[in-house]
């Protein structure tokens, strides 16, 4: 396929944006970048499709996210509301997750993919809970993921708050789909990592069996420090803070990601840089939580790659990069807060750099030999554009409806806002249907 009349605008280069150019796209990647007359004389017989002079650059990547939380929206808290984070997952998320099936499961992953490729995010980490439909969870999401035609990296959250049996259970839905992801290779779009929930809902002798259970060089993602009940928990339980109880059971490491790390203090940061542990930012849902402000500045000064996730809110990765730039600013009441050059190093590079842990090109950029994941933005800046200015007209100018075609791995996914490979209506009409039904098995498990 060459895609023609494109002004291309990658994330690894200086210079201006290149108008009237085009790519070649073979077997899923970029094989040929160039100027438009000199690609439509070598590859004339190729499939045409017409960006129409619209920016034309790297799909967005997502971090972290929590497919099996579409069906927390518009659901009523039964009782008082939550009056902190530990009782917002006593009385939302933990009695939510029991309360999804196989069906639940993929209707979940469905419609959160449908919002991925319409807000041009064409890779998530995903982070999955079903604690009575463990066996076989991965693979439902996985299909789901392939029907999208988009690229995602999964695990299933092991904790130890539904008993012993069900912890065993989620080790082993991970070590099994691992080494299946790993036989397969999926097509290249399914990669899997292992899944722990947090600290405080892990004993010593669950932490101890992951590490053993997990297939060499396989790292994990889990969250950390997104309230400070996690810090006291461990403190109580091992005499010492959540990141170094991860790190005396080896469960940190240039393959494992962090999420939230809110409440870490200077020697967790100092750990996390000298393990090479990835670091994920989730500014929406921290806001929605009140669990404060993560210190991404410290964080980053210290070394460490921090990435930007949704944690479950819309995919709207310029949305996140926004709220990202804005809330240290607010928090520390100082606009020379979050340069917006870090913003946006977190969403492009820093994203990109964790992705490519997972798949074997490179990733979020347009580049000879990349993946062809890509996205047609119909944006039309009233100030020139430039890369010196790029972060802060992403900021403040791009917005996702501005996106009219997302392809993946050369896939087209949606053409002019039609999306060509799930079926939105039938999808969202059929999860209206189940919401009322995962609505009621919720209420019997709200404590």
């Amino acid at each position: 396929m060459l895609i023609t009349n494109a002004t291309l605008l990658s994330f690894d280069e200086e210079g201006q944006p290149l108008s009237d150019h085009a790519l070649y796209i073979e077997d899923g990647k970029i094989a040929a970048i160039g100027p438009q007359k000199a690609l439509q004389a070598w590859y004339q017989d190729a499939e045409t499709l017409d960006a129409r002079g619209q920016y034309v650059m790297p799909g967005n990547i997502c971090a972290h996210t929590h497919f099996y939380g579409a069906f927390a929206r518009g659901m009523a808290i039964p009782g008082a509301p939550p009056k902190d984070f530990p009782e917002i997952l006593q009385k939302l998320w933990w009695p939510l997750d029991k309360a999804l099936d196989a069906e639940a499961v993929r209707y979940s992953a469905l419609v959160m993919l449908i919002d991925a490729i319409k807000n041009g995010t064409t890779t998530l980490i995903d982070h999955h809970a079903s604690p009575n439909a463990i066996p076989g969870s991965l693979d439902v999401i996985a299909d789901a993921v392939e029907q999208a035609g988009l690229r995602a990296v999964l695990c299933y959250e092991v904790t130890d708050r539904d008993g012993a049996a069900k912890a065993k259970a989620g080790i082993e839905e991970n070590v099994r789909f691992i080494r299946k992801s790993k036989s397969e290779k999926r097509k290249s779009r399914i990669a899997a990592t292992f899944g722990l929930h947090a600290s405080l809902t892990l004993s010593d002798t669950t932490l101890d069996a992951c590490r053993e259970a997990a297939p060499e060089g396989t790292g994990f993602h889990i969250h950390v420090a997104e309230h400070e009940a996690d810090e006291y928990d461990s403190l109580a339980k091992s005499g010492t803070r959540v990141v170094d109880r991860l790190h005396k059971h080896g469960l940190l490491g240039p393959h494992t990601i962090v999420a939230h790390g809110v409440h870490v203090d200077a020697r967790e940061i100092a750990l996390l840089a000298e393990t090479e542990t990835w670091v994920t930012h989730q500014p929406r849902s921290n806001m929605n939580n009140g669990v404060g402000v993560a210190p991404v500045e410290s964080l980053m000064r210290a070394g460490v790659n921090v990435c930007l996730g949704t944690d479950g809110f819309p995919h709207s990765m310029w949305e996140e990069a926004r709220f990202a730039y804005m809330l240290q600013k607010v928090h520390h009441r100082d606009p020379r807060r979050m340069p917006g050059d870090d913003v946006y190093r977190m969403l492009t590079a820093n994203n990109a750099a964790l992705v490519e842990q997972f798949f074997p090109d490179p990733i979020g950029v347009l580049a000879e030999g990349a993946v062809a994941d890509l996205i047609f933005v119909d944006y039309h800046p009233h100030t020139p554009l430039t890369y010196g200015n790029l972060p802060w007209q992403i900021i403040f100018g791009f917005h996702e409806s501005m996106v009219t075609t997302t392809i993946c791995g050369g896939q087209v996914l949606m053409r002019d806002r039609q999306l060509l490979t799930l079926d939105e209506a039938a999808i969202t009409a059929a999860a209206r249907q189940l919401a009322p039904k995962i609505w009621e098995r919720y209420r019997t498990f709200v404590g």
